[in-house]
């Protein structure tokens, strides 16, 4: 008796005979895979040339808004408060506006062209947050005069 698989199934091709064959200057053409489209188009993102300007904005009209308060210096202060608090808000519009035309959506709300309506109550729960930090930035630079 020999110790081995047994071959039960006759009707089977070796595997062998199923790999393609190569000639000498390259494989078969029958043997050749199809070729596959691929999108040239880039991935659409925020670059550095679109997030550059809106982090600077932010930055300094941040700072604008932060020294006055910190340190409460003169009669100007509430004003270049308030200007920074503006300059502050714009970047925050201009880079929520970056991001929604590359296809980026707030927590909570569809995507842009899905076709889906936004939850009321998620628009509730924004809404009232924005206020709330408003109504905290114009009490705190009110409280400087």
């Amino acid at each position: 008796m020999e110790a081995g698989p047994r071959d039960t199934d006759q009707g089977t091709q070796d595997p062998q005979d199923e790999a393609p064959r190569l000639s000498p200057d390259g494989p078969d053409e029958d043997a050749v895979t199809p070729e596959v489209e691929v999108e040239l188009r880039p991935q659409r993102r925020l670059r550095i040339w679109q997030l550059a300007p809106i982090v600077t904005l932010a930055a300094v009209g941040s700072l604008m808004f932060a020294f006055p308060l910190a340190f409460g210096t003169g009669d100007g202060g509430a004003v270049v408060a308030m200007l920074g608090l503006l300059i502050s808000c714009c970047a925050a519009g201009w880079g929520m506006m970056a991001a929604r035309r590359v296809g980026h959506a707030w927590p909570g709300l569809p995507a842009r062209s899905s076709g889906e309506r936004p939850d009321w109550r998620v628009l509730a729960l924004y809404v009232a947050g924005g206020v709330v930090l408003v109504a905290l930035a114009v009490w705190r630079v009110a409280r400087l005069r």
